[in-house]
């Protein structure tokens, strides 16, 4: 089989100058960056599906990435696949004290275990000890720095709360969350209502946000649910599309009630797969 030094000469082949890949030859940091979302999404689909026979093919899409990644860090000397793994071996063994109280990643230690809580509190308070270390005014640190500004939105905001969270800034249980839901979409129906447009984006995404935080409140991952429910509805609206097909109709000839008596017997459909 190949091992990872023979799929790191296939990256430098395929960026070689003279013999490579034209397409490989043109990309840069930021034409790869599309790509790695896309396997990463691909990686997490495969999961949630449950198709374990894909998900290799899928994980080394997804370290190909990295491969790349290193491959143009090599070409302009900023760095190495090499370095990358000691980066990341060494940030894990730091984080992980009470696996590694040593730092030694091979010394075997019998440590007392520690509740998940008290790992939590431990992360927490290394990952603050790095952000003050890479901050250039750490006068001016903020707890929400090193939270990646390109997140999908739903992942974005659930991270910005947790993270708030960590001191204090929180509502103590799911119910409050409810009544700040409700309060933002009464907010939406005001500035409908008014019929500003601008005011109406902000008052929306303000619903979304707090939607969030109920989810989190619910330990539901925002994002895993959002996914479900678009294969529920893609199900559900690609069964009404093969419905009308077999009776010979198309759906843009059909009005609204037959789209929604379809919708009906779609959900009726898959009561074993669903309660909603």
């Amino acid at each position: 089989m190949y091992q990872l030094p023979d799929l790191l000469h296939l990256m430098a082949r395929l960026r070689d100058p003279q013999f490579g890949c034209p397409w490989d030859l043109q990309q840069d940091y930021a034409s790869i960056v599309p790509h790695t979302l896309e396997e990463a999404y691909e990686v997490a689909d495969a999961i949630e599906q449950g198709d374990f026979d894909h998900l290799p093919g899928e994980l080394g899409d997804l370290l190909f990435q990295v491969v790349y990644y290193s491959q143009l860090g090599k070409e302009d000397g900023r760095f190495e696949f090499a370095t990358v793994v000691d980066a990341i071996t060494r940030k894990l063994v730091r984080r992980h004290p009470h696996v590694f109280p040593d730092g030694d990643l091979y010394g075997a230690v019998d440590l007392p275990r520690l509740t998940e809580a008290q790992i939590k509190q431990r992360w927490e308070a290394i990952k603050a000890e790095e952000r003050a270390e890479k901050a250039a005014a750490p006068e001016q640190l903020s707890l929400l720095d090193d939270v990646p500004a390109a997140l999908p939105a739903l992942s974005r905001a659930t991270k910005l709360q947790k993270r708030a969270a960590t001191v204090g800034f929180d509502w103590p249980d799911a119910l409050p969350v409810v009544d700040k839901v409700r309060e933002e979409l009464d907010e939406v129906l005001e500035a409908m209502s008014e019929a500003d447009a601008p005011a109406i984006a902000e008052e929306v995404g303000d619903l979304l946000f707090v939607v969030v935080n109920l989810a989190r409140h619910l330990k539901v991952d925002p994002e895993h649910a959002l996914r479900q429910a678009n294969r529920k509805f893609e199900r559900r609206f690609r069964f009404i599309e093969q419905a009308l097909r077999d009776s010979g109709r198309g759906i843009a000839d059909s009005d609204l009630d037959t789209l929604e008596a379809l919708w009906v017997e779609a959900k009726k459909s898959e009561r074993p797969l669903s309660c909603d």
